[in-house]
């Protein structure tokens, strides 16, 4: 079960798809998409309550046209080799549906030690197994190779997304064939969308875990989870185990509404361990979800069953 913290929840409004990074020179930093998805910002504190005061920097604007010129989806920051990072999808702009939501993910360079200073560069497209919608990737180490896991659409498929991994040759490219490590097969991962996308990599005792979240950006979407050994071959789809039920979903009795799109984070003592996701307050939605702004950026601990499992318990209510 989750415990009461001193974090006051919603942590940050309107804003989805968090990442928080708490990075060695002691700061958090924080991204997420913007309600206008136009632009991705980056700030930074020193705790995590402090991030809902600190001044966002936009580091990056979105193109007037080309494949960079809609709907700027879930910025995520990480720190390789010495230089940041930024992943994120981004669509042409058109005015037919088909083309603003025919994203890929693209990588932004900056080689400054604060990355809300300094060049931010366009390293282009990160090609992936297919031509074809992808989206929400992220990337992580172990054991000297760094792996990327995102959502894509197969076109031999049927469904929106499934997710993938593979190794990476560089940190805006990948090598070898992508891997399909869950696609939506239960009913919780079909409503209104066969989706699992939102990939959350964390490292626990014996193995590493992803999170990913499923179905309809309403009060029906929620969080799945992925395992392996960390002994195993990741890149081996039998390494991989499956949660048949959902792990962290919709709270009623608590007023939280489509909980999802997570990263993992620590508390400042490094105690503990950090859920940060997105959720709305409210269930009726007029229009079409992704419109809606009121997405907003919540963090709270969770802990460990004594089999090594995590338990994220229920989306806490506001506070």
């Amino acid at each position: 079960m989750t415990t009461k913290m001193n974090i006051r929840n919603p942590l940050i409004v309107q804003r989805a798809d968090p990442w928080i990074y708490r990075h060695t020179d002691g700061y958090y930093y924080f991204t997420a998409s913007v309600p206008e998805y136009d632009r991705i910002e980056i700030r930074r504190a020193r705790t995590l309550m402090g991030l809902a005061e600190a001044e966002p920097a936009i580091v990056w604007r979105k193109h007037e046209t080309g494949p960079m010129s809609a709907n700027i989806w879930a910025p995520e920051l990480h720190f390789i080799n010495d230089a940041w990072y930024v992943y994120y999808a981004a669509a042409k702009s058109t005015e037919t549906v088909e083309g603003c939501f025919d994203h890929r993910i693209f990588v932004l360079e900056n080689k400054s030690s604060n990355p809300l200073e300094g060049c931010w560069t366009e390293k282009g497209q990160l090609r992936t197994g297919w031509e074809s919608f992808s989206l929400d990737a992220t990337t992580f180490a172990h054991q000297g190779i760094r792996y990327l896991v995102w959502a894509q659409r197969d076109p031999d498929i049927k469904g929106n997304s499934n997710l993938y991994m593979a190794e990476m040759d560089t940190p805006w490219s990948i090598t070898g064939p992508p891997v399909m490590l869950t696609m939506p097969e239960y009913g919780w991962e079909q409503e209104g969308f066969l989706v699992n996308e939102g990939p959350a990599v964390i490292r626990h005792g014996e193995h590493i875990f992803i999170t990913y979240s499923a179905s309809a950006t309403d009060h029906r979407y929620c969080m799945g989870l992925l395992w392996a050994s960390c002994s195993s071959n990741l890149l081996e789809a039998s390494s991989w185990s499956k949660s048949p039920v959902p792990v962290f979903q919709t709270c009623e009795a608590n007023g939280q509404y489509g909980p999802g799109h997570n990263s993992f984070t620590q508390s400042e003592d490094g105690l503990h361990d950090m859920i940060v996701y997105h959720a709305r307050n409210y269930k009726r939605i007029e229009g079409d979800p992704l419109y809606d702004p009121n997405r907003h950026t919540r963090v709270q601990r969770f802990t460990w069953t004594a089999d090594g499992m995590p338990d994220f318990g229920e989306p806490a209510a506001d506070n």
